[in-house]
């Protein structure tokens, strides 16, 4: 019961502490669950956060879940998302019993614009964090670069940039390992 409970406390010192949503939360699960709590490795993260990111729902919810149930089962999943989502819970009930009193004051509006601005740094930083151990060669970074440019032009749903950019890096291999045989 106590690594349930460690699961628990780990993903909930995260949604405590994480403003702006599921992105922001990535550098703080990578923090806990890879360098402090070794549950996974980089190369395990980066694939929880792929499949987070596929997968319907917040990417950090996701990713706890993922966690937690390649540590404890479906138990541990439950625990690391409840985890996860318990602080929000609870700060969100408590902000919108309040913030409807106070949302007129320039001093909330300003609070309100700092976090915003500190919440693109975190993203930014998840966003350098996950080019540096995901992005290995010039392929890679062209399809960093194409992905990237879909995704700010908004033209197109994520879904599609996920899939077109796994389809291009499964086809990109294969034809480096087909001319590899054919060079040998």
């Amino acid at each position: 019961m106590k690594e349930y409970w460690e699961l628990f406390y780990s993903f909930a010192k995260i949604g405590a502490f994480t403003f702006g949503g599921g992105y922001a939360m990535l550098p703080l699960i990578q923090r806990e669950v890879v360098e402090k709590k070794q549950w996974a490795t980089e190369e395990e993260i980066m694939d929880y956060y792929a499949v987070g990111q596929c997968t319907p729902g917040i990417i950090a919810v996701n990713t706890a879940t993922f966690i937690g149930y390649y540590k404890k089962g479906i138990i541990g999943g439950i625990f690391a998302t409840l985890g996860v989502i318990f602080p929000s819970i609870v700060i969100i009930l408590l902000i919108a019993s309040l913030l409807q009193n106070f949302s007129d004051l320039a001093i909330v509006q300003h609070a309100l614009g700092g976090i915003r601005v500190a919440v693109c740094v975190l993203v930014l930083n998840a966003v350098i964090k996950l080019f540096k151990s995901g992005v290995k060669d010039f392929t890679g970074t062209l399809i960093f670069c194409l992905a990237l440019l879909l995704a700010f032009l908004q033209l197109i749903p994520t879904i599609v940039i996920i899939i077109t950019a796994a389809c291009l890096g499964i086809g990109i291999q294969l034809y480096k390992a087909k001319k590899e045989v054919k060079s040998s």
